[in-house]
């Protein structure tokens, strides 16, 4: 049996990045489509026992507008209450980010659904728990932070500013192209070329702003 080194996971995973981003090409039907429009999550982000419930579920109706509680939890605490990001939260924890990501910031994540990971290569998400993946799956996870807290009506500014994109220096150190999609959506291109779009915005921590997406961006590894 071979067993793929983190080297070769990386090419592996930089090669499959077009199945592994959520993709909509123009002038097809994809399985997987940009979203339509973007709910915007009023609620701030808190854990269970401060809140109740988890942040608004990706597509949900936005809250009546009024007066909301401060968030209460960093991004750390909060992820694993967030809807469909078990998985991110324990890639976080298995690549060490969990102490930065609870740290002063601030900080914006693009926050991959646990549905995205299941688009990755067979067998490489469990490679990529493993101790000597750690670096890989640091720099993969690093690719979906921003320095800076920046809401999506910031970014949509910066965008428009930027003639239609705004390029994002993330924590790898490696650009992330946003984007309005076709349905409104901010969308991500990767440094592949991949597309993953944002389906739920702003949802607020103490020390930044995560927004749900609905698939992975891949960095250049190695």
């Amino acid at each position: 049996m071979i067993t793929k080194t983190p080297l070769v996971l990386a090419a592996t995973l930089f090669a499959a990045a077009p199945a592994i981003a959520q993709v909509a090409p123009s002038g097809t039907t994809p399985a997987q489509t940009a979203p339509t429009g973007t709910a915007p999550a009023q609620t701030p982000m808190q854990t269970p026992a401060q809140a109740g419930t988890a942040a608004p579920m990706a597509g949900a109706p936005a809250a009546p507008t009024a007066a909301q509680p401060a968030a209460t939890a960093t991004i750390a605490a909060a992820l694993p209450t967030l809807p469909n990001r078990a998985t991110l939260a324990k890639l976080v924890t298995a690549a060490g980010l969990g102490t930065t990501l609870a740290g002063p910031g601030p900080f914006t994540v693009f926050a991959p659904s646990d549905e995205a990971f299941t688009r990755l290569p067979a067998g490489a998400l469990d490679t990529l728990m493993k101790p000597e993946a750690k670096p890989t799956l640091a720099t993969i996870l690093k690719y979906h932070v921003v320095a800076g807290a920046v809401t999506s009506d910031q970014l949509k500014a910066q965008i428009t500013s930027g003639g239609g994109k705004a390029v994002l220096t993330t924590l790898a150190g490696q650009p992330l192209t946003a984007s309005v999609g076709p349905n409104g959506n901010i969308e991500l291109t990767d440094v592949a070329g991949s597309k993953a779009y944002v389906d739920t915005a702003d949802v607020k921590a103490t020390n930044g702003v995560v927004h749900l997406t609905n698939g992975m961006s891949v960095p250049k590894i190695g």
